[in-house]
């Protein structure tokens, strides 16, 4: 406990000399990790996509205390659990965050593929549970409140973020959800079988379909929710964010959900995409709001 102790303070006093600083999730071995010969591969086209995660990281953007509203979120790339778009679904909002005076607070999660990790469907998880209390456990260092901190995913990051929301602990539980056009459900009827496949492997039980299955999950505690999808969306079909929504409804768990005709799939700022950019605005007052 008291290295434990002693690695917050080291982050603090770190976080206090640089507008973004990368550190890592874990002190000592990480979690569910197998000795691998696979390394970390980064590729740089017209976006930073990273894959075989070996050491989980987040990489934290601090508005000037001056501008800060005192909140925070938690950011999950997406990549169909194949890849990280890290900066065009990561990095990018993050920036873009500090801008409203919001932390923004970008994990670097690992993958489930089968070299690395034992059991490859639960480091994702893992991650996010461990990214959420290293955010709270240093609220007051970095410059938020410790009851205002979300959880951001796009695509199966979206996917990862509502487990987070449906599937978390005392000190793992974030204040809120934002879900853009995320995958929500491993039925076949309407996933991703891309995200499904490389979350849960080819032939999952349907045990587990159901545990990741997070429309299935919700619950009168689900964090309050803001949710955005297209209706054309062509990889990940809007009935993933409507099934979520009817069980956010049933639980009476306060929700925003906005659809647009038109946008596709995977659009992030949505900039120079017509009117998608006004999920930013919107999100904005939904944020100040809570």
């Amino acid at each position: 406990m008291k290295n434990f102790t002693v690695f917050f303070f080291v982050i603090g006093s770190h976080i206090g000399l640089s507008q973004n600083v990368i550190l890592p999730l874990y002190e000592g071995q990480v979690p569910n990790s197998k000795e691998t010969s696979v390394t970390e591969e980064v590729k740089i086209t017209n976006a930073t996509r990273i894959s075989n995660v070996i050491d989980p990281t987040i990489e934290v953007y601090l508005p000037s205390k001056l501008n800060s509203i005192r909140k925070a979120v938690v950011i999950c790339p997406g990549g169909g659990y194949k890849i990280l778009a890290y900066d065009f679904e990561g990095t990018d909002i993050a920036k873009w965050l500090n801008g409203h005076g919001i932390a923004g607070i970008v994990l670097k999660y690992r993958l489930p593929e089968d070299h690395s990790n034992i059991e490859p469907h639960m480091s994702p998880l893992m991650d996010a549970q461990q990214a959420m209390k290293l955010a709270r456990a240093n609220a007051e260092e970095w410059g938020y409140d410790t009851d205002k901190i979300g959880v951001m995913g796009f695509s199966a990051g979206g996917h990862l973020a509502s487990t987070l929301g449906t599937h978390f602990d005392d000190q793992s539980r974030p204040d809120f959800m934002v879900l853009m056009y995320p995958v929500v459900t491993m039925k076949k009827d309407y996933t991703h079988m891309g995200s499904r496949n490389n979350l849960l492997g080819p032939n999952p039980s349907e045990s587990l379909v159901e545990l990741y299955s997070n429309e299935l999950q919700v619950t009168e505690n689900t964090p309050p929710t803001f949710i955005v999808h297209s209706e054309d969306d062509g990889a990940v079909p809007v009935e993933n964010s409507l099934q979520l929504y009817q069980a956010l409804r049933d639980n009476k768990v306060p929700t925003e959900m906005h659809l647009f005709p038109y946008g596709g799939h995977g659009y992030s700022l949505a900039v120079e995409r017509g009117r998608l950019f006004t999920w930013r605005e919107m999100l904005i007052h939904w944020i100040n709001d809570l």
